[in-house]
This record gives C-alpha cells, structure tokens and sequence, in this order.
C-alpha cells in the first residue's frame, strides 16, 4: 500500500524540562497514528540540553519508523546522527547545510509564503519546503502568513515535498490537506491539546484523512 499523500509531522515543544518525562508523552503520540516525523525544535537550549533531548527521544522516534529532525544547526544534527534537519531562512544556508548532512540525509527549508524561496530551494535539492504560517501561532514569531492556495499552486507545479506549519490543530487541518499539503507539522495541536496528545494525532490523521477524500473529489472530472 502507498503511504498517504499527506502526512503528519510532530514539532517539539520549544521547552523540554525533563526529556524523559517528555519521552512518555511522545510515544502515547507516535503509538496514536501516522506520524512521518519528529523535529527537536528547542529554542534557548544549550549545545548540551539539545544533546541530552536527542539521546533520550531519538529511540522513541525511531522506534515508530518516524524520521529525527533537528531545528537550526546542521553541524550538530550531523554530529548527533539524526536523520536530518530544518533551516530557516536566518540559519546556515542550504549548501551549508547540504554539505554538512551529506546526500542520505534530509534537509528542510523554511519558505515562509513565498513561491520564490521555496523554488530556489527545491531547485537547489531541498528535500521539502515550508510554507507558513497559515493561521496564528504562539509556538514561535511568525513573520509571515500563508493562504492555502500556495499549497494547490505548488502541488500543481513541483516535486519537492511541502509542508504546512503554523497553528495547525484537528479543526483546521483538513483544508490543508485538502489544498495539497504533503506533511502538516504540528507542535501545539497535539501538545497541548485538551485531551492529550493521543487524542490529538487521532484527530489529525482523520482530518488528513477527510482532506485527501475532499483533494481527490475535487479532482475528478
């Protein structure tokens, strides 16, 4: 069986005060449903917290067939050996990053809602791009705002793997992949969801389901 047009990508809280209390959490949401990724995205930790964050998650993800993302530094994903990493526009650039993960390994790039970074990075070897954030967020500052469009328009026109990010929870996801998303990366929506993380992805993965019967209703003649 093919694996679903549009799937689920996990985003760590941007704070992890015991890792091995957050392993237990993570696993209750990998165990859940469909879940393609996780990214360690800890913003304010040091060098050694991040380590720390790997070591003890980086089991669980892979446990579940889930690919190990890390956020911003290249160098130390390559160093920890996870699967791969994401940066954003602020970050090392893309051949940096390339160069340091090597060809095996994944490389996502932040593309806000512009068509245009996103094109130079697919055309670079990027192996998804980002666009967000398509509804408000209080994960991270997002500087820009994304209509669901850019995600028909890409999905018409490219190759490389999209992933929508920003504010994404089960009541607003299924338009997104209905739209053509080929990942939705999530960190609040599941964490911090009222009924627990479980709860979450179940819900997510059947609104990804309902969009991708909606996707391809519309693409019949």
């Amino acid at each position: 069986m093919p694996p679903p047009a549009c799937r689920l990508y996990l985003i760590t809280p941007p704070r992890l005060e015991d890792p091995a209390a957050f392993a237990v959490r993570l696993e209750a949401a990998l165990s859940a449903g469909d879940v393609a990724a996780v990214q360690v995205r800890l913003k304010d930790a040091s060098e050694a917290e991040i380590t720390e964050a790997i070591r003890v998650l980086g089991p669980v993800v892979r446990a579940h067939d889930a690919a190990l993302i890390l956020n911003d530094d290249p160098a130390l994903a390559a160093r920890l050996d996870c699967d791969g990493v994401h940066v954003g526009q602020s970050d090392a650039p893309y051949a940096q990053a390339r160069r340091l993960m090597g060809r095996d390994r994944i490389v996502g790039v932040t593309c806000h809602d512009s068509r245009h970074l996103a094109m130079e990075a697919a055309e670079q070897g990027a192996d998804y791009v980002a666009f967000g954030a398509f509804f408000p967020t209080t994960t991270k500052d997002a500087p820009t705002r994304a209509e669901p469009e850019i995600l028909s328009v890409w999905q018409e026109t490219m190759e490389t793997p999209c992933v929508a990010i920003g504010g994404i929870t089960p009541e607003n996801a299924r338009g997104l992949a209905a739209a053509g998303a080929d990942f939705l990366a999530v960190s609040a929506g599941v964490w911090s969801h009222p009924a627990g993380e479980a709860a979450a992805v179940k819900a997510l993965n059947a609104a990804i389901a309902a969009g991708l019967a909606d996707r391809a209703g519309a693409a019949l003649p």
